[in-house]
């Protein structure tokens, strides 16, 4: 087992050659860290929603002190993070310079400054979700368990990173929240305020949507690209609209598929679902697939009954 665990060593080692550079991280400069990654989402979710993902109570006596912590505690750790990502990705490296770490503090800054807007934009999503879903009981059963609140969280946390320059950890950010919620939202896209996603499995929205304010997405929606543009030599375009624009106050039932950058659902439309839909429509649209032949009948026809020939199949299954 010795020599073959050092055969396989050295194969191994063979493949880690220029021509799978683009596989491998050799170099000196730092990678953002994931799980560091994962734990400032939870640590900034708390600055959110005081009081209600904490191990300990928050009361008013306290909530200056426990406050305070945190943004001391995230800024310390997202500066790092950025940092990471600034360097990684810097064309003229220099020991001497300082400007990925002072950048790296402005955006982290700029994030928690933020949060005041974020709260009141969320406080507009969270009460979407209850107004929209009977089911609900009331604003903490929205904000501990529903999956769409959840990601539309992580989005609007990422996207201010995005309006940085940042790229790597957005997404990182963005597929912590998918791995959770089956919501796939790219922290690229545009989303206003009053946005619920409800049960939310199989949601993704392209990295050029525009949704407007007061939008109802159902499970498996998607909002996508039609095709991807490609230049002379074969190489994706990547800087173009890709994804659709949906205006104010629509409705998009599940399964409905949307896609092309230049799609504009109009505003107060509603789009039925299984709707696949390439082209823009007017506003205070009804867009429905055309009712097929539905045929119902008694579930004990002649082919079914109890001992014939089907069910004796079927029971031998």
């Amino acid at each position: 087992m010795k020599k073959i665990l050092e055969n396989l060593t050295r194969d191994l080692l063979k493949s880690f050659s220029e021509e799978t550079a683009d596989v491998q991280h050799f170099d000196n400069s730092p990678l953002p860290d994931k799980n560091e990654i994962y734990q400032i989402i939870e640590d900034l979710r708390f600055l959110l929603f005081p009081g209600y993902f904490c191990e300990t109570g928050v009361s008013f006596d306290t909530i200056e002190q426990q406050i305070g912590y945190r943004v001391a505690h995230v800024y310390e750790r997202l500066k790092n993070q950025i940092n990471k990502e600034s360097l990684h990705s810097c064309k003229f490296p220099n020991p001497s310079c300082n400007h990925c770490q002072d950048a790296s503090g402005l955006a982290a800054q700029s994030l928690i400054s933020k949060l005041p807007d974020l709260r009141n934009i969320l406080d507009e999503d969270v009460k979407a979700a209850f107004n929209n879903d009977p089911a609900a009981s009331g604003f903490d059963e929205v904000i501990f368990s529903y999956p769409g609140l959840e990601a539309i969280t992580v989005f609007r946390l990422a996207h201010v990173l995005v309006e940085h320059g940042m790229a790597l950890i957005p997404r990182i950010m963005s597929e912590w929240a998918h791995s959770r919620t089956g919501v796939d939202i790219h922290p690229g896209a545009t989303i206003g305020p009053g946005f619920f996603i409800d049960h939310g499995t199989g949601v993704v929205v392209g990295q050029t949507t525009e949704i407007g304010k007061n939008v109802t997405i159902y499970q498996g929606v998607t909002l996508g690209a039609v095709n991807f543009p490609r230049d002379s030599q074969g190489n994706l375009i990547r800087k173009t609209k890709r994804h659709p624009t949906i205006q104010d106050d629509v409705v998009i039932y599940a399964g409905a598929t949307i896609l092309g950058g230049n799609t504009i659902i109009g505003r107060g439309s509603v789009i039925g679902g299984n709707v696949w839909l390439t082209e823009s429509v007017p506003p205070n649209s009804c867009v429905e697939i055309a009712k097929g032949e539905l045929t119902i009948r008694p579930r004990h026809s002649a082919e079914t009954k109890p001992g014939s020939a089907v069910n004796r199949q079927l029971d031998k299954i």
